[in-house]
């Protein structure tokens, strides 16, 4: 049984029958026999489909923002622009995937020689909650487009999310069980990728659970892309516009509640504009507005569950423990639900859960260098390589730091990272490996294949 769980209010929203082992094999079974159907439809009529279900998404995005708020806390009008961003990338890969695919010639002695991007069958995705619309669909367009099949196994506290995403497929026009979800606990999941149907796999989440995932698919000799955890380090150099820094690294800090992988976590500050820098990043995060997800005019909502919210929090006790100073926040509040206030914590230092791991949750660390070398040295003392950022008015010397210098699967100048369906998306280190979007990601799961006529 999974239960739906208000984390503002931590009133159970609905319970969920949870796939028995055998329907977990029915259900696997079914999506791997219409994919031989599925890969041979055209890239036009899977397009239609694909136009049919952002269609969809845009007339139901107050509905599935709503539903968003209540099983994960995430404020609704971020909501609605992740729904609409769904339905973005379903238009973007109806528009494109064909002639991402197309047959590429390669001259050799033969009479003809060329690679074919040839799809791979059922596709596990291991999705997480923090953004259960987008995460999946991400996934979801590119390896539909490509003529595979999809299963989900989905977050345990967002069912009713991965349900509605089903429904959704359904209600669009595509082929009962091209793309299913399996309600399972992480205990059955090892199951579903040794099953003989399931080809590859593609898991957002923790560090932990990528390696778990990995060491699995690895035993199985299938493939997997892997987009986990990051420490994101934005770099302020003295030649910043601070204001306008300042502003863009809090939207990306608080955004989904501090929540995402690829959030802004360390701000590495030279210390000629330190003390401006922290006074306008004080100020801005200490008048984001958290509150009820449902309200419109909450900023930030609750953390996805108490739990997560008590462990973000000891995360921020045992660094000041270890010297590191709260300028503001770093008290659970006395209210009901998984709030926690922005919080900002300088003097923070390596050794600290501050510096060394991943924050979840609306709290920034603020890192005083004395240079840039200095910056981009505390940006690369990470285990993690997913995103980074760095705020400069000298444009050539940030597109330098961003290309050559930050370790990194994306790297920004002067905005916060985010991600976006025309560009390939991932990290390094223990970040994870592979890609998700863009050209590049619809081409993870695929069979490169070699083919020579003489």
């Amino acid at each position: 049984m999974l239960r739906s769980i208000n984390p503002a209010t931590g009133e159970v929203v609905k319970t969920y029958e949870s796939h028995s082992d055998e329907g977990v094999e029915k259900i696997v079974n079914s999506v791997d026999k219409i994919g031989h159907h599925w890969r041979s439809t055209s890239f036009m009529f899977r397009g239609q489909l694909m136009q049919n279900l952002a269609s969809l998404l845009k007339s139901k995005k107050e509905e599935l923002a709503m539903l968003m708020a209540l099983e994960m806390g995430k404020v609704k009008r971020e909501g609605i622009a992740e729904v609409e961003k769904c339905a973005w990338v379903c238009e973007y890969y109806a528009a494109n995937a064909e002639a991402f695919l197309e047959n590429e010639p390669i001259a050799t002695e033969a009479t003809k020689s060329y690679v074919s991007y040839q799809p791979l069958g059922t596709i596990l995705a291991i999705m997480p909650w923090n953004f259960p619309f987008w995460q999946v669909f991400r996934f979801a367009a590119p390896t539909l487009m490509a003529g595979n099949t999809a299963v989900l196994k989905h977050a345990s506290n967002v069912p009713g999310c991965a349900m509605a995403i089903e429904e959704l497929f359904r209600e669009a026009g595509f082929p009962e069980n091209v793309f299913r979800t399996l309600l399972i606990s992480s205990k059955q999941v090892a199951k579903v990728i040794q099953h003989k149907a399931v080809k590859a796999v593609s898991l957002t989440g923790s560090t932990p659970a990528g390696k778990s995932v990995a060491a699995l698919a690895g035993a199985e000799l299938k493939k997997c892309v892997l987009e986990l955890g990051g420490s994101d380090p934005y770099l302020i150099l003295e030649d910043a516009d601070i204001d306008r820094a300042a502003k863009k690294c809090v939207a990306g800090r608080l955004l989904n509640a501090g929540q995402s992988c690829i959030g802004a976590k360390r701000f590495i500050v030279e210390e000629k504009v330190y003390a401006h820098f922290l006074e306008v990043f004080t100020h801005e995060m200490a008048t984001a507005d958290f509150g009820d997800p449902t309200d419109e005019e909450s900023t930030i909502g609750p953390l996805a569950r108490t739990d997560l919210r008590d462990e973000l929090h000891q995360q921020v006790v045992d660094s000041v423990a270890k010297g590191a100073e709260v300028i503001i926040g770093g008290e659970i509040p006395h209210r009901e639900g998984a709030y926690y206030p922005p919080t900002i914590l300088e003097n923070v230092q390596p050794g600290m859960p501050a510096y060394d791991e991943e924050l979840f949750g609306p709290v920034a660390s603020v890192i005083k260098v004395k240079d840039v070398k200095e910056a981009i040295q505390v940006a690369n003392d990470t285990v993690f390589g997913l995103g980074a950022a760095v705020f400069t008015r000298n444009f050539k010397r940030g597109e330098h730091i961003a290309e050559i210098e930050l370790e990194a699967g994306a790297c920004f100048v002067n905005d916060f990272v985010k991600s976006d369906p025309r560009l390939p998306f991932g990290g390094i280190k223990t970040s994870g490996f592979g890609r998700e979007l863009a050209e590049q990601g619809i081409k993870e799961f695929m069979n490169i294949k070699t083919v020579v006529v003489k």
